[in-house]
């Protein structure tokens, strides 16, 4: 099972991680179970302006469906084309689906190289700075 990880926030152990993920690939040490398709949004509103649950419901569809067109995967989720095609693009740059060219009549075929998507969001209430100063009163 191909799973995508979506981060949100935190760069610092994001950049650990894969760099540590490099060396162990350098070295030959990886494991397969150790092979992570990670996607990491900077902050929480590039997330939620790239994962509406629009988008999430097309995604779904194409994983479960597989449509052989934009224009069948519109269809699916009862969606004008020409907005189902800004969402694909969309999707397409930031890499949760490809767009395969060489469809039925020439269209573009969506497929979704994963089975489902994980989603970890770093959402810390306090900067790092503030980590010890008194937390507000509710009294």
């Amino acid at each position: 099972m191909t799973t995508l990880h979506v981060t949100v926030g935190d760069r610092a152990q994001v950049r650990e991680n894969t760099l540590n993920f490099i060396q162990y690939a350098k070295e030959d040490e990886l494991e397969e179970s150790d092979e992570r398709a990670v996607l990491q949004f900077g902050t929480y509103d590039d997330f939620v302006d790239s994962l509406t649950p629009l988008r999430l419901e097309l995604i779904k569809a194409i994983a479960t469906e597989q449509p052989e067109s934009m224009r069948e995967a519109a269809r699916l989720v009862d969606r004008n084309v020409s907005d189902v095609h800004s969402d694909l693009k969309h999707l397409e740059v930031v890499g949760i689906l490809e767009l395969k060219e060489g469809g039925p009549g020439g269209a573009i075929q969506p497929a979704v190289p994963f089975d489902k998507i994980e989603i970890h969001i770093d959402y810390p209430f306090l900067e790092d700075g503030d980590t010890e100063s008194t937390p507000a009163s509710a009294d």
